[in-house]
């Protein structure tokens, strides 16, 4: 598993849903770099258990990502079409209409690749024919990059492990009061807690009060 954390976010140019119904030909998070954060997390599979559950999540805490000028994307290998009908469906028959962060279509499945989420690989056989080994669908990844498009935070579940939205709030939290402040971000830090200083007498001091 490859780790992202302090390198650029790969980029990528792909069919995405946005909007709720709106099919976009050449989707790319470049458009958000010198301008906001960015949750790109990748889900397994569109009708499926644990992922409905996921999205509707980080919907219903959409305004607390505007709120931390964070944009959220989502991805997984299924097509724009897929994702089209998904957002069409009904929650009571197991859709997730009223989501309007955008969906990438990684059909290809190069970019699930790229982000190194990917559930299986090509390969050859003994007759020299390509073959896929694994799943042709991605872990539940997720990635947070900053302004300037640097992978500051990621973390990969296997598939039946639904994430905590809230930690990735606590996430962006950490980030943005290091930005802010300089200083780091000690255990089980929440947003309004102290911070420390990255010195010997900033950890002595901090220790000494906890």
């Amino acid at each position: 598993m490859s780790v992202l954390v302090g390198k650029k976010a790969p980029s990528f140019s792909a069919k995405a849903v946005v909007n709720g119904g709106e099919i976009v030909e050449n989707f790319s998070l470049d458009q958000y770099v010198g301008k906001k954060y960015v949750v790109f997390f990748f889900y397994p599979a569109d009708f499926t258990f644990v992922c409905p559950t996921e999205i509707i999540a980080f919907q219903d805490k959409i305004a607390e990502f505007e709120k931390r000028n964070v944009q959220v994307v989502a991805a997984s290998t299924d097509s724009e079409f897929s994702h089209w009908k998904w957002l069409q469906t009904e929650k009571k028959q197991g859709g997730i209409g009223g989501v309007k962060f955008p969906l990438v279509a990684d059909s290809s499945m190069t970019i699930s690749d790229n982000y190194d989420v990917l559930a299986g690989s090509y390969d050859y056989n003994d007759d020299g024919q390509i073959v896929f080994n694994g799943e042709p669908k991605a872990y539940r990844g997720l990635f947070l990059i900053d302004k300037d498009g640097v992978v500051r935070h990621q973390v990969v579940n296997d598939m039946p492990l639904g994430r905590s939205v809230e930690e990735v709030l606590r996430m962006i939290d950490a980030l943005q009061f290091f930005e802010e402040n300089g200083e780091v971000c000690p255990a089980d830090w929440h947003k309004g807690d102290a911070g420390l200083k990255a010195t010997q007498e900033g950890i002595s001091e901090f220790l000494s009060k906890n």
